[in-house]
């Protein structure tokens, strides 16, 4: 029966380190490959445009005022357009 053949540690150490380059590279690989594409952007209503203004105007109002406390909002009337995410985006500094 013959011998197997002996490896030494070093040669265990380069393999394990090509096994773990190989999975690294494999898995950045596919998580760039994965990646989801940005939703398309939707066109803002003439209505949130209108809002959108008015709340912009009150902020820079109450900015020359040096008015540091709580702004509220309110809508005057029910209206069937949602302008909440345009909202989000002008808070959040995405003007």
């Amino acid at each position: 029966m013959p011998k197997p053949i002996r490896m030494g540690r070093r040669t265990w150490v380069a393999a394990w380190a090509v096994l773990c380059v190989a999975g690294l590279a494999a898995t950045a690989g596919l998580k760039s490959a994965s990646a989801p594409d940005p939703p398309p952007e939707r066109p803002v209503s003439a209505e949130c445009r209108e809002f959108i203004a008015r709340v912009k105007t009150q902020l820079d109002k109450a900015e020359q005022d040096g008015d540091d406390g709580i702004l509220a909002f309110s809508r005057g009337q029910v209206s069937t357009v949602d302008c909440t995410d345009e909202l989000r985006n002008l808070f959040r500094g995405e003007r």
